[in-house]
C-alpha cells in the first residue's frame, strides 16, 4: 500500500478516500461518531497533536447531537507527497469565511492570511507564532478540520492562486484602476514537513456545532471548581506572607471580592529557574500560611516555569530526563515521560499539594527564541524539539491535572502555551501582550480553537482605562487583577473605586450563570465565551475598505478588512460590548431577534446596529427570554447555599436549566449534579409566572431559594 501511495504521489495527486470515523482500538474505545471523519495520507507520524494526551471523546453527547453532513467531497481535497513533505489543498468558495487557526489578536476571519502555526510568545503580528497555534480551522459552509500534526505548519488561506480553469483574469494594473495586488484565490494551501498526516474532519450543520463536535471529540470542555470563577488578585514578586495577610484584609476592609491569592517567583527558594520549594525568609511556616488562606476562603495559585535550578532537591532524579539544552541554566524536564512527570508531579504534592495549594500559574513554557530550547536539541524521549515545543504546554497541563485528579480534586490556573485537544484541562491562556482591543480579539478566537484566553489586568495609564479593562476581565473565563510587577490594587485610582467594586461583585453574582456556561462547555463542548460568528441569527459582514495608494507604506493600494472583533457572546444569552478608553460612542451588533439591556431589562433594540455612548456600565444585553441566575453580592463565598435572584429579560416564555454540583470534586463525572430547570410562563395578558423544577430525590449544594425578579415591563 506504501508503495501504491508513493506511486500515486509521482503521479501527481494521492488517490484519498473519507472513511466514516471508526474508534474501535484500545485507546478510543469502541463505537463510530456521527459528523466525524478521519482521513490519513501517507505516513502519518506516531506522534502528534493528540497522541500524547490522555483524551476520552464525549460519546454520548456526541451520539446526541443533530446529523450533520460534509459540505466537501474527497474529490475536493487534494494531496500530494513530495520532498518528504505532505502538501494539501482545500477548496474555498466565493465568499466563504475561514475561523480558526490559533489565538489570533488583531484578526477573527482568516481568509487572506499566510501563516506558519509555530508555538510561541505572541508579538504583535497574526503570523502564526502564538500560545496557541492549533492547526484547526472553520469553515461558514459548516465544516472543520484539524490538522493532526504537531509540527510547524505553514499556510497560505485564499492567498495562493492555482492554475486551472477557476483561475481569474489577468488585469493590466497600467490601465485598471481596480487591479487586485491579491487576486481571487478559491483554496487553502497546507504544508506539513513529514511524509504523511492524518486530518480529522468535523460536520455541522452550523459553525457553533463544528465547535461543539470538536469539542466532546477531545473530552469535552472544562468545569473549574466553583472557587475559580470568583475575583483573583496576583500579588508583587517578593510579598511575604504577612505582606499576602495584609492584602487579603485590605480586599475585605474595602469590601472587594477576593477568592484566589496568586503568587509569583519570589515565593520560590530560587526562580528562574525554579526550585519549587517555599523561600523559608518570605515563607517561613508554609504549611500554616496556606491553611489560614484557606480557613480565609482563599485559595492560592503558585507561579512556576518548566526549568529545574540545581539548588532543587529534585534536580538529580530528573536530569536524566531532561533535554540536551538549558533554559536560563536550569534543566528541561521531558514531560512526554512517564517517569518525568512521576518526578516532578511527586515534588509539587510534596511541597504544594499535600499542604492545600490550589492550583498553578505555568510560565514561560511557550517560546522567544533567544532563551528557549533550539530545535536543534534533543529529549530522552526521543520526540523532536520542534513537536516538543508544540507539545510542552499541553503535557504540562495533563501531568499537574492529573495530580489533582488523583486526590479528586478539581484544579484552576493559567498557562502560556497550550494546542489541540486541551480544552479539557482547566487552565486558561494568558501573555504579556497588553493591547485591549488585541486582548478581547483574542477571547473571541479562543472560541474557535478549544483553548480559553483571559485578558489579565496589570496597569492602566487613567482612571478610565483602569475601569474598561476591569469591566471586561470580570466577563472573561478568570476574572484577575496581576499586580507581580507594581503592586496596584483594584482601588489605585480612587475616582472609579467604587464601579470597579461594583462589577467585581457582578462577577461574584454571576456565578451560578457562568458555573452553567462552564457546564455546558464539559457536557456539550458550547465554549462559554465565544465569537458572535457563533450566535444564532449574527449576520455582521467584514468590509473591505479600497486601500489608499502609497508610495511607501502600501505601494500596492492593498485593501483593508475591517471586523466586528469587539463584542462577544457569554454563556446562553448575554452579549458583551466592551468599551476602550478614549471612546466617545461605539457601535454594538444585536443579533436577529429582541435585545434588552442587562442593567434595566429596557428593549436596546431588534437585529439592528445600535450606538452606545461610555458610561459607567461596560454594556451588556440579554436575549429575548433570557434568564440570568444571579447570586448575592458578595466579597467572599463558601461551599453552602445561598438565595438565587432569577432574572427574566424580554417577554417570551423560557426555561434555563441551571447546573449545580459540589463545585469541588470530579464526582459529577459519576453523575453526582443537579439540573435545576427555572422556567418562566406569559399568559395571553403578559403575566408572568416563574418556577423552579427540581427532580424529586436531587441534591441541591448552592441554592436555598428562588427569588424571580421580572426585568421588563
Amino acid at each position: 500500500m506504501r508503495k501504491l501511495t508513493l506511486l500515486f504521489a509521482a503521479i501527481g495527486y494521492v488517490a484519498v478516500s473519507f472513511a466514516q470515523s471508526n474508534v474501535a482500538s484500545k485507546d478510543w474505545g469502541t463505537g463510530e461518531y456521527a459528523g466525524v471523519w478521519k482521513l490519513s495520507v501517507g505516513k502519518p507520524e506516531k506522534i502528534n497533536l493528540l497522541s500524547e494526551l490522555d483524551i476520552t471523546p464525549k460519546r454520548e453527547a456526541l451520539q446526541e447531537m443533530p446529523d450533520g453532513a460534509l459540505p466537501i467531497s474527497p474529490a475536493d481535497v487534494k494531496i500530494e507527497l513530495r520532498d518528504g513533505k505532505t502538501y494539501i489543498s482545500f477548496p474555498l468558495e466565493k465568499e466563504e469565511k475561514i475561523f480558526g487557526l490559533g489565538l489570533n489578536f488583531k484578526t477573527v476571519e482568516q481568509r487572506g492570511r499566510i501563516m506558519r502555526l509555530h508555538m510561541d510568545h505572541y508579538t504583535g503580528s497574526d503570523n502564526g507564532r502564538t500560545h496557541a497555534p492549533v492547526p484547526f480551522f472553520i469553515s461558514s459552509r459548516g465544516y472543520g478540520v484539524l490538522i493532526n500534526s504537531a509540527r510547524y505548519i505553514d499556510l497560505w488561506v485564499g492567498t495562493a492562486v492555482r492554475k486551472g480553469p477557476d483561475a481569474p483574469e489577468e488585469q493590466d494594473r497600467n490601465t485598471d484602476r481596480t487591479w487586485p495586488a491579491q487576486p481571487y484565490s478559491d483554496n487553502i494551501e497546507v504544508l506539513v514537513p513529514a511524509e504523511g498526516v492524518e486530518m480529522v474532519f468535523f460536520a455541522g450543520p452550523t459553525m457553533l456545532d463544528v465547535v461543539r463536535r470538536y469539542n466532546l471529540y477531545n473530552g469535552g470542555g472544562a468545569l473549574p471548581p466553583r472557587w475559580g470563577l470568583g475575583f483573583w488578585h496576583r500579588t508583587p514578586t517578593l510579598f511575604t506572607d504577612k505582606d499576602v495577610k495584609a492584602e487579603v484584609d485590605e480586599f475585605e476592609k474595602r469590601g472587594f471580592p477576593l477568592s484566589v491569592i496568586g503568587l509569583e517567583p519570589g515565593w520560590h527558594s530560587k526562580a528562574y529557574p525554579c526550585t519549587y520549594e517555599w523561600d523559608k525568609s518570605r515563607f517561613p511556616d508554609a504549611s500554616g500560611f496556606v491553611k489560614d488562606m484557606l480557613d480565609e476562603n482563599i485559595r492560592l495559585n503558585l507561579w512556576m516555569n518548566p526549568y529545574v535550578s540545581k539548588h532543587s532537591e529534585v534536580y538529580d532524579k530528573i536530569k536524566p530526563y531532561t533535554g540536551s539544552h538549558t533554559v536560563w541554566l536550569g534543566e528541561v524536564p521531558d514531560y512526554s515521560m512517564p517517569e518525568a512527570c512521576k518526578i516532578m508531579t511527586d515534588h509539587f504534592r510534596k511541597h504544594q499539594l499535600d499542604l492545600g495549594v490550589s492550583g498553578y500559574k505555568m510560565d514561560e513554557n511557550d517560546g522567544y527564541d533567544s532563551w528557549l530550547w533550539p530545535d536543534v536539541a534533543t529529549f530522552p524521549s526521543g520526540i523532536p524539539a520542534e513537536q516538543l515545543r508544540n507539545l510542552y504546554g499541553s503535557l504540562m497541563q495533563q501531568a499537574t491535572v492529573k495530580m489533582y485528579r488523583e486526590k479528586n480534586l478539581r484544579t484552576y490556573g493559567q498557562v502560556r502555551a497550550g494546542n489541540a485537544g486541551t480544552n479539557a484541562y482547566p487552565y486558561v491562556l494568558y501573555n504579556d501582550y497588553y493591547d485591549h482591543r488585541g486582548f478581547i480579539t483574542a477571547l473571541i478566537n479562543s472560541s474557535f480553537i478549544g483553548v480559553l484566553w483571559t485578558p489579565e489586568v496589570r496597569s492602566s495609564k487613567t482612571s478610565e482605562e483602569w475601569l474598561r479593562r476591569m469591566q471586561t476581565v470580570c466577563f472573561s473565563p478568570i476574572a484577575q487583577l496581576n499586580a507581580w510587577a507594581d503592586g496596584t490594587k483594584p482601588w489605585t485610582f480612587t475616582d472609579v473605586e467604587d464601579d470597579i467594586r461594583e462589577i467585581a461583585l457582578l462577577r461574584i453574582q454571576l456565578i451560578p450563570y457562568l458555573y452553567t456556561a462552564f457546564a455546558d462547555y464539559a457536557f456539550y463542548g458550547t465554549p462559554p465565551v465565544r465569537a458572535m460568528n457563533l450566535e444564532e441569527g449574527y449576520a455582521a459582514e467584514a468590509q473591505t475598505v479600497e486601500g489608499r495608494l502609497d508610495a511607501t507604506d502600501n505601494p500596492y493600494a492593498m485593501a483593508i478588512r475591517r471586523e466586528v472583533k469587539d463584542q462577544f457572546m457569554v454563556g446562553e444569552n448575554i452579549l458583551v460590548a466592551p468599551l476602550f478608553a478614549g471612546e466617545k460612542e461605539r457601535k454594538v451588533v444585536l443579533p436577529q431577534g429582541k435585545w434588552f439591556d442587562f442593567y434595566t431589562g429596557k428593549f436596546a433594540g431588534e437585529g439592528e446596529v445600535i450606538t452606545v455612548a461610555p458610561g459607567r456600565h461596560i454594556p451588556v444585553y440579554v436575549k429575548d427570554g433570557g434568564i440570568i441566575p444571579l447570586w448575592p453580592a458578595m466579597s467572599k463565598f463558601e461551599d453552602r447555599k445561598y438565595p438565587l435572584e432569577v432574572r427574566h429579560y424580554g417577554n417570551k416564555p423560557a426555561t434555563y436549566s441551571l447546573y449545580d454540583d459540589d463545585g469541588s470534586s470530579y464526582n459529577f463525572e459519576k453523575g453526582e449534579y443537579t439540573r435545576i430547570d427555572l422556567t418562566v410562563t406569559v399568559d395571553k395578558k403578559g403575566r408572568k409566572k416563574g418556577k423552579a423544577i427540581l427532580l424529586k430525590g436531587k441534591q441541591v449544594w448552592s441554592f436555598s431559594e428562588y427569588n424571580f425578579k421580572f426585568m421588563t415591563e
